[in-house]
């Protein structure tokens, strides 16, 4: 077990179910504050990730733990698939997909799905690429969710995924420290009024494998010519592998 696999956001229930719980009562405020938080700069971050897929011009798509469906909506407009799935366990955050994709009329090649990211519903090589934005964090089995991501990968496809990490030279470490211990939680309390979310996401961030240990993991799932850069004094960490 991986440590951020037992960091809840609540006391009682299972991991998926609180993470569920967590999303759908924070959703109506996810977008305003996730661009706040990091000052915009994950929009640019998701760009990064999806231009690492660019040159391969996939034509499936599976955006695992699509939330809102910004990443989803981003890969469509960069990638120009014939077809794109956002899955997520959150209906809340989904249901305010939908109608960012419906207002953007790219309903004919975004779909959402519920499923749970550690037993996919779909069969082998559904897919020319997987993508995740900000979404493996919360797997409670990190090794089973990536698992399922290279089964469900054709050949020869590629895994593409942006996550928050943290930053490992002074003195961004120190100053990122401090941001994620003050301002993140305060704020995404005042804003979500679920105080409990933004601590949540303070410990994961923290406990999340990174780097190369995190190469390893990937190698472990089943992925191949496995490599990452950190982006913004490694605030955030972009993988991209091949099945």
């Amino acid at each position: 077990m991986y440590q951020q696999e037992s960091i809840k956001p609540y006391s009682e229930g299972g991991k998926t179910a609180q993470v569920e719980q967590m999303f759908n009562n924070i959703a109506p405020n996810y977008d305003m504050l996730n661009h706040r938080l990091s000052w915009n700069i994950d929009k640019g971050w998701r760009k990064q990730a999806i231009k690492q897929l660019v040159p391969y011009k996939p034509q499936t798509v599976l955006d695992i733990a699509t939330g809102t469906g910004d990443f989803a909506i981003m890969a469509a407009e960069m990638l120009k698939p014939q077809r794109l799935t956002g899955i997520d366990i959150s209906e809340g955050m989904m249901e305010i997909g939908r109608k960012k994709v419906a207002e953007k009329d790219l309903d004919k090649v975004i779909s959402f799905q519920k499923e749970d990211c550690t037993r996919l519903s779909y069969p082998d090589a559904s897919f020319d690429a997987v993508t995740a934005a900000f979404g493996i964090r919360n797997f409670d089995d990190l090794d089973k969710g990536l698992s399922e991501m290279c089964r469900v990968l054709r050949p020869g496809g590629h895994l593409s995924v942006v996550e928050l990490t943290t930053p490992v030279s002074f003195p961004m470490k120190q100053l990122f420290y401090i941001y994620s211990h003050t301002v993140l939680p305060v704020y995404g309390r005042i804003i979500s009024r679920d105080a409990s979310a933004y601590n949540y996401l303070t410990k994961t961030i923290e406990a999340f494998p990174q780097g190369e240990r995190m190469i390893s993991i990937l190698k472990k799932a089943g992925f191949a010519d496995v490599r990452f850069r950190r982006l913004t004094f490694g605030i955030c960490t972009m993988y991209f592998a091949t099945k």
